[in-house]
């Protein structure tokens, strides 16, 4: 149970005790809000850990007494809606025009009081915001990908641009998925100035090391150095795929009575892994790399899935300076692989020749499949993947 609360697959961290590494993006994305008070926004592929970040930096945030509002979007996230409901949660006692004696405070009001009951502009919010006094407030957007284009991301831009050139006490945070700060702010180019963006990048080794520590200081069980070394590598940069691997490790060496985890233990993971992964993938497409992996070409299409787990999901397939054998290699697996299997599509405009999964998890999915296949192949199961990208 101590091990399940500390290698969270399913779940982002929710303390700073079993937050691994970060440490640098962490301490960029609090000088950004705090030295240069910057609107900020984190982006990178699914899995790699932003959300984990956003809670970590919540906690942070509000041990210095900052007030802050979190907002997972969806689809149907509407900007009225949104400021409604953030106004209603913050306390009128926060408003400079009013004193703690005042009627209105003991009445437990908020500022969405001062708010307009229907439409609410960037104007009108910033001049409530502009009155903010004695805190700092943060506005969460985790999802943000999620998040309805057109009308509510302009409103969002309109309202950062607005705090921006007003010098108010408010700033925003947002996350999504995307390879590059461009995906999510498409639309909102002239906050350009107002705002930073922050990549959150693969974990590495010794950042992988250092999340199945915390999982052995909670439990008291130990990974070998070999299990260790094997959960690093096939989990590619991905805390979603350490937490889960070492998880489902820790679980099978439980299993066999053991208090250490060795590399067989790590084999088993990678099996039920694959099996929980597929799960949340279409049938088509685990049909499509049923038979790429029965064709032999297995290999090629996870040196593809690896690329993009590294990428932020991008392919690119045009020659670039150093990186040109890797294109053109990522240019012929796409090619004669994964195009005529569907597993993949153009980016935006197809003479650009950046290419994605056309299903999110397929990428991890394939990785995995290909780590399975190569631990059934070698009669040791100390054996790495073959596939690694530098």
């Amino acid at each position: 149970m101590r091990l399940r609360d500390t290698l969270t697959p399913s779940q982002p961290v929710s303390n700073t005790r079993n937050f691994a590494g970060r440490t640098e993006v962490l301490n960029t994305l609090i000088r950004s809000i705090e030295d240069q008070r910057l609107h900020t926004v984190l982006f990178g592929e699914r899995g790699i850990g932003k959300t984990s970040l956003l809670h970590v930096m919540t906690q942070l945030a509000e041990d210095a007494q900052y007030l802050v509002r979190y907002v997972s979007c969806g689809e149907e996230t509407d900007f009225n809606s949104l400021v409604h409901s953030i106004a209603e949660s913050i306390p009128l006692l926060y408003h400079a025009d009013y004193d703690p004696t005042d009627a209105e405070i003991e009445e437990g009001k908020s500022i969405a009081s001062l708010l307009p009951s229907s439409m609410v502009s960037a104007n009108q919010l910033c001049d409530v915001f502009a009155r903010l006094s004695g805190t700092r407030l943060l506005i969460v957007l985790d999802e943000f990908d999620r998040s309805p284009h057109g009308a509510f991301r302009r409103s969002i831009a309109e309202l950062i641009k607005n705090l921006s050139d007003r010098s108010i006490r408010v700033q925003f945070v947002i996350a999504g998925v995307a390879s590059n700060l461009d995906e999510l702010i498409e639309h909102i180019p002239s906050i350009r100035r107002n705002i930073i963006g922050l990549r959150v990048p693969p974990m590495n080794a010794e950042e992988a090391r250092e999340l199945l520590s915390i999982g052995e200081d909670a439990s008291g069980m130990t990974f070998q150095d070999q299990a260790v070394d094997l959960v690093t590598v096939i989990a590619n940069g991905s805390p979603y795929l350490v937490s889960l691997i070492g998880q489902h490790a820790a679980m099978h060496a439980i299993d066999r009575d053991a208090r250490e985890i060795e590399a067989s233990d790590v084999a088993e993971a990678v099996r039920l892994a694959v099996e929980e992964i597929e799960q949340r993938i279409t049938e088509k497409t685990v049909k499509s790399v049923d038979r790429i992996f029965a064709k032999g070409s297995g290999v090629d299409l996870g040196t593809l899935a690896c690329v993009a787990m590294s990428k932020g999901g991008r392919l690119e397939t045009q020659p670039n300076g150093e990186f040109s054998d890797k294109a053109l290699e990522n240019k012929r697996i796409i090619t004669e692989t994964a195009a005529p299997a569907n597993l993949v599509a153009p980016v935006g405009d197809p003479a650009d020749g950046t290419y994605e999964f056309c299903e999110e998890g397929a990428p991890a999915y394939i990785w995995m499949r290909l780590s399975q296949s190569q631990f059934e192949q070698n009669s040791s199961p100390t054996a790495k993947p073959m596939v690694m990208i530098g």
